[in-house]
């Protein structure tokens, strides 16, 4: 008898008899018998025998198979019945499937009867609110037809009741004279001019020429002739007609020639582009009286007034007393004066009368000129008195000087000069022609938005470039050494697309800046049909380094050019990502070349990562220039094309220092010039900027004082910043007293210190004690010492060493800048204090607390609604969230405080000025919201502007189109189109009532609806809307010139008006045919036709009656007879110098066609469409052999002469011509071009009068894909400068204008 441990060995699996798993076995120990299971699960299984002995016990019991049995029985009936079960729950669950099927059928049944039934009802209100708003609609229509006719009838009847109470007059009079044997003048009788000239006295009131527009067309005249000889008319050739107010002008050339009055100026007075209004008084002892008056009390008025206009009030006067102290600088500022005044009694100094000789006689037209003479009671003029006044008297000889005669008291006599200079200032300088200076600040914020459509821009900003490309331009560089350079830079630009941009780069001080600004102004002349983009960066801390407003202003520009400024977004990331495609699209519609140039590109803030557009593939006909300090050029731009500006060689160096001593009359000896040549050889000592400052500085010693001591000096330092300091220490030595010293310490500090720079008045604000004389003499030796300079009325640093330089000397290394900030950021407070919150108070203050870490304050301050207003709406929108970034608050947060500050403000408004201010602060919000995305938070402001405005102002003022505008504008983001269409139509009827039909802001209305039904795909409604857009604007251009501003338009027409003094010549004629063109695009015809007829008349004896100058007035004068409509006398002009240019010119000369185009153009509006083929024919014959058959303007003489053949029902002569010009256009400009569209409609439209529809349909499907495909560049904006006159509607027949009387 064995254990268990016999049977089963370590390691072996024991396996249970119910089937359990099996497990490891371990040693069982002798004395524990196994159970009987264990040890049955050992044995093979089956029935235990009966009577068997322990040793048979491998055969299973009887009494186990019995149980297993009932088991295994009982199983098998438990699985069955399970089964049935299953079968029955599968039959339940297949019955309830059936049953969710059917219900679901009825629930979308249902559901499609609900939603049946809720449309009918939506229909049913629908229908009901429009017939509400129709009778609510006609009841406000009746009404305001009511109101108007009432106030027509009165106005009428008034009239009438004046006119014939003036008759009854007038008869009285008539019978009186006739009773006296007078005899009557009958101007029947007379056939004097109508428009004949009266002649008044010296010293009285006269009508003079005041301003113009900036812009021109070729046949108009080109600024091209103000620098050639001779080279025709055409600044750029035809390439379309428009049809309209511009029948007589091409597009193409329209735009060449607007971009050539703008960028091409010549060199005048600074006081013609300056934004500073200097008013230089003269006056004597006897008129102190009145000077003080003036000074006390009126001149802050006039300071107040231009400033809100953006402009600054500066008084010049140098007190007898001192005046002969201060001669240099006297006549400097006599020069740099926007307008002279003389205050006289009865005796004269010697000051008084230089002073006079030098702004009333020798420069009597140079800028105006106010006298005011102070009379009494036997007073007799001394001699020299008498004889000054006989002197103003001969040199006045056009009557300009405004003469002011008192006699009453000094309080009277300085109210009669501030009368005088106030409309001086506003009409002559500014341009507000009679305009009312309480309207002025609403006036001019919808002048500047409506130009600008809803892209907020900062005039400040650009005129700022255009004196920085002044300033560098007035600069001599002839002994610098760069026409090597230009050259290079040419053969760089014209090498072969593609190119990457041209990199000019030189130390510092190497004249980067000036061969820029020498080369923009060679290209401008040279080469008018390409449009030069510029950008000079200045200080790194400035705002003209802020890369946001560079590509923003850059853009902007762009899109002037081609009339179009909408759908350019505000938002400072989109801003940066959209100018690559902005420029790629708009560069495929010009036809010249595109030149951006942009200068101390490193200086902008992080620009390798704000300029990425620069390492993408330009356009083909895009040029970008950019110059770098070969220092700090980032790395990635080394491989560019690259123009190293060498430093300065002997011959150079030598030639610029005689040059520099030659002009104050200084000569150096032999041993002296031997040492500068010695020391100028190493490469920090040989560039421009330290040889032009070390000969400053030499020549601005007395000879004999120590000369060669301070040369040697000079000669130590051995960097341009080391130079500056001894400037700068010698500056001080040469000051008298500690306080002078101090003020001009403290007056580099501050500037230093600022954002932008500080201006003279508020250095005079700061620094009242030495007076203007002092200061005038600081600023005018630091110029000469190139270490400040005035730009856009800003005193700031030259160049960056000269700041470095400042900052080291006088601020150890910057770390006292702190105290000077704090100083300015009083000032600025104490402006703030007293309400007055101008357009530098927005620049300064808030940089200055975010420079000084005061996040309090400088929540506060943009807290001030009138600064963040300021700043938005001159587009400083990336500078304006940057602010708010720095504080800490989010978008949300930031709404919700300028709500909270505008509720606190509300309840302070009491009178209408106050709502009126309240209206445009919520306005500014709501835009401002809008901008942001914060569409839900942008409403509220919006309409409670509106409700404002309607409240306080009338519901058809136009400030309520405005506020309809700008809410129009949220539910189109909303895509609540209806509600945005009501809006803007509001906002259309509010504005042709307020404005009459044929405004800007009727425009801007218009091109909004436009938009809105493109957006609707409702085209046919847009097209409409748009071409009537397109009328406005192009009339209204002639008089904004071309969006620019009207001041710098006037300063314009002045530049030339100052040319044009003098004996005849060619030169004088030209700019007298300048002069007509911009007066012609401001509308002022009858100006107009005095200018170009006297640079006819002019030319005809200069250069006799055949010279082909003549043709090109005679062209002139024959478009202004046109926009008369005095056809007959435009025709005689158009054949007389189609005759001129046949002897003059060759047969196939582009100007001859030319002037066939226009005398064709004018037959046409005429009717005398059989007159007007032939001329087009022989244009179409001159093009193609002056410029090939492929070119595009000989696709659009096919389509001219297409539209003509069309005209005269001559459809298959037409269809060639037009399939033609559409292989050259899709050739020449690419199958998606605008004109490919264009031509593709006119062809459509003669298929579909030729019964051919499907091909009809097919070619205007592919026409309407071109025109949809650059929307942003059609909405709101003249047509597409492609279109021809050839469009759909003249095919089918002229208008026939009626004639003129004659």
């Amino acid at each position: 008898m064995g254990t268990a441990s016999s049977l089963v060995s370590p390691g072996e699996v024991i396996e249970d008899g119910y089937g359990g798993e099996g497990g490891e076995a371990c040693e069982i120990p002798v004395e524990v018998k196994p159970k009987a299971r264990l040890l049955r699960s050992s044995f093979r299984r089956g029935p235990r025998v009966i009577g068997a002995s322990f040793k048979s016990t491998g055969s299973v019991d009887l009494e186990y198979a019995a149980e297993y049995e009932r088991l295994r029985k009982e199983y098998e009936i438990f699985r069955v019945s399970k089964n049935n079960e299953v079968t029955s729950m599968q039959k339940k669950e297949a019955k309830l499937d059936e049953e969710n099927k059917r219900l679901r059928a009825e629930l979308q049944a249902l559901q499609k009867t609900y939603q049946k039934i809720l449309r009918e009802k939506e229909g049913a209100l629908e229908a009901k609110y429009q017939a509400m708003e129709r009778a609510a609609t006609f009841e406000h229509d009746r009404d305001k037809v009511k109101r108007q006719f009432k106030i027509f009838r009165e106005t009428k009847e008034k009239e009438i009741q004046d006119l014939l109470r003036a008759k009854r007059d007038l008869e009285a009079k008539l019978q009186q004279l006739q009773t006296q044997g007078i005899q009557v003048y009958d101007p029947n009788d007379s056939d004097s001019d109508d428009n004949q000239t009266t002649v008044t006295a010296a010293g009285t009131q006269c009508e003079y020429w005041t301003g113009g527009v900036l812009g021109s067309e070729p046949s108009m005249g080109s600024m091209m002739q103000l620098q050639q000889t001779f080279r025709g008319p055409e600044l750029a050739h035809s390439l379309i007609d428009v049809e309209g107010p511009f029948a007589n002008v091409s597009r193409d050339d329209w735009d060449a020639a607007v971009a050539s009055l703008l960028q091409v100026s010549p060199h005048v007075p600074q006081a013609l582009w300056s934004n500073t209004v200097r008013c230089y008084i003269i006056s004597t002892q006897e008129t102190k009286a009145e000077l003080d008056t003036f000074l006390k009390k009126y001149s802050s008025m006039l300071r107040g007034m231009c400033e809100d206009l953006g402009h600054f009030y500066l008084n010049v006067c140098f007190p007898e007393e001192v005046a002969a102290s201060f001669t240099v600088e006297r006549k400097q500022e006599i020069e740099r004066s926007s307008l002279c005044v003389l205050l006289l009694k009865s005796t004269v100094t010697s000051s008084v009368v230089e002073d006079c000789e030098e702004a009333f006689v020798k420069n009597a037209d140079g800028h105006p000129l106010v006298l005011y003479l102070k009379k009494e009671k036997d007073q007799n003029l001394t001699e020299t008195c008498r004889q000054l006044l006989e002197k103003i008297n001969t040199a006045d000889k056009t009557a300009k000087i405004k003469v002011v005669d008192h006699s009453g008291s000094a309080e009277e006599g300085a109210n009669l000069i501030y009368s005088q200079l106030e409309k001086v200032i506003k009409q002559e300088l500014l341009g507000f022609e009679g305009a009312d200076v309480d309207s002025k600040d609403s006036v001019i914020d919808e002048g500047r938005e409506e130009d600008s459509g809803d892209v907020l821009w900062d005039l400040h900003d650009e005129q700022e470039q255009i004196e920085s490309y002044q300033l560098a331009c007035n600069c001599s560089t002839s002994h610098l050494g760069f026409q090597k350079y230009i050259h290079r830079l040419n053969d760089m630009i014209a090498a072969p697309p593609p190119t990457p941009p041209l990199l000019v780069s030189g130390g510092p001080g190497s004249g980067k800046s000036l061969l820029l600004s020498k080369w923009i102004e060679l290209q401008q002349k040279q080469s008018p049909n390409t449009l030069v983009l510029y950008h000079f960066v200045g200080s790194p801390v400035s705002t003209s380094s802020e890369p946001v407003l560079i590509i923003k202003r850059l853009t902007v520009k762009l899109l002037q050019h081609f009339w179009s400024i909408s759908g350019l977004s505000m938002e400072p990331s989109k801003i940066l990502e959209e100018f690559p495609r902005w420029l790629e699209r708009l560069s495929a519609r010009h036809q010249g070349n595109i030149i951006i140039i942009i200068d101390s590109i490193d200086q902008i803030q992080q620009a390798e990562r704000h300029m990425k557009w620069l390492i993408d593939p330009l356009p083909v006909n895009v040029r970008v220039v950019v110059s770098v300090n070969v220092e700090t050029c980032p790395q990635a731009w080394r491989l560019w094309p690259t123009l190293h500006l060498d430093p300065l060689s002997p011959t150079e160096v030598k030639n610029l220092v005689s040059a520099e001593c030659q002009g104050v009359d200084v000569k150096l000896t032999k041993e002296q010039e031997r040492k500068l040549e010695r020391h100028c050889r190493s490469a920090s000592t040989c560039n421009a900027l330290y040889v032009t400052l070390l000969a400053r500085m030499i020549t601005s010693l007395p000879p004999n004082e120590g000369s060669s001591l301070f040369l040697d000096q000079c000669l130590q330092c051995q960097d341009t910043i080391s130079l500056y300091r001894l400037a700068l220490r010698m500056m001080m030595s040469s000051l008298s007293t500690d306080k002078e010293q101090n003020i001009l310490k403290e007056i580099l500090c501050l500037v230093l210190a600022s954002h932008n720079g500080v201006s003279e008045s508020e250095l005079l604000d700061i620094f009242p004690e030495p007076g203007f004389p002092m200061l005038s003499s600081l600023l005018h030796r630091l110029s000469k010492l190139c270490i400040l300079t005035i730009r856009c009325g800003l005193v700031g640093f030259q160049h960056l060493q000269a700041c470095e330089a400042v900052r080291l000397e006088f601020l150890n290394g910057g770390s006292s800048s702190a105290s000077y900030r704090e100083k300015l950021i009083r000032y600025f407070n104490q402006q703030l204090s007293q309400d007055r919150v101008t357009w530098r108070v927005a620049d300064e203050l808030p940089w200055l607390l975010q420079k000084q870490d005061n996040k309090t304050k400088l929540q506060l301050s943009l807290l001030n609604l009138f600064v963040s207003q300021n700043l938005y709406k001159r587009g400083h929108f990336s500078e304006l969230l940057a602010y708010w970034q720095y504080v800490g608050k989010d978008k949300s947060s930031m709404a919700a405080e300028y709500f909270d500050s505008l509720k606190r403000y509300e309840k302070s408004c009491e009178n209408e000025d106050s709502m009126t201010k309240l209206a445009n602060l919520y306005e500014t919000l709501g835009r401002f919201l809008k901008d942001l995305g914060l569409t839900g938070q942008a409403v509220a402001p919006l309409q409670r502007s509106l409700e404002i405005r309607e409240t306080a102002l009338d519901p058809d003022h136009p400030s309520v189109a405005r506020s309809l505008h700008q809410l129009a504008g949220v539910y189109i983001q909303w895509k609540k189109y209806g509600n945005a269409e009501q809006l803007y139509r509001q906002a259309l009827e509010i504005s042709e009532n307020a404005y009459g039909a044929e405004h800007a802001s009727v425009a801007r209305e218009l091109e909004s609806l436009a938009m809105l039904y493109q957006k609707q795909n409702k085209y046919e409604q847009a097209e409409k809307l748009r071409k009537r857009s397109v009328k406005i604007r192009q009339k209204t251009a002639r008089q904004k010139g071309h969006m620019y501003g009207f001041s710098l338009l006037r300063r314009r027409a002045l530049q030339l008006e100052e040319l044009t003094l003098g004996r005849d010549s060619a030169d004088s004629a030209r700019t007298l045919n300048e002069l007509g063109v911009l007066y012609y695009l401001q509308n002022n015809l009858d100006a107009a036709k005095v200018f170009l007829t006297r640079s006819l008349e002019m030319r005809q004896r200069v250069l006799g009656p055949d010279h082909p100058d003549c043709a090109q007035s005679l062209n002139n004068l024959a478009a202004l007879h046109t926009e008369r409509r005095d056809y007959d006398l435009a025709e005689t002009m158009y054949q007389r110098a189609l005759e001129i240019r046949k002897k003059a010119l060759s047969p196939d000369h582009p100007s001859l066609a030319y002037t066939l185009k226009h005398l064709a153009m004018l037959y046409k509006r005429r009717g005398k469409l059989g007159k007007a083929a032939p001329l087009y024919e022989l244009s179409l014959e001159i093009r193609e052999k002056s410029f090939g058959p492929k070119h595009p303007s000989v696709a659009t003489a096919l389509v001219n002469l297409a539209v003509i053949y069309c005209q005269l029902k001559k459809h298959s002569e037409a269809l060639p011509l037009y399939e033609r010009a559409l292989k050259v256009y899709e050739d020449s400009l690419g199958r998606s071009h605008p004109r490919v569209g264009e031509t593709l409609k006119n062809l459509a439209v003669l298929s579909y009068e030729k019964g051919d529809f499907e091909p009809a349909a097919e070619l205007y499907k592919r026409a309407m894909e071109i025109k949809e495909a650059e929307p942003s560049l059609v909405c709101g904006n003249a047509p597409s400068h492609h279109s021809s006159s050839g469009d759909a509607s003249s095919l089918r027949g002229p208008a026939q204008i009626p004639q003129a009387p004659r």
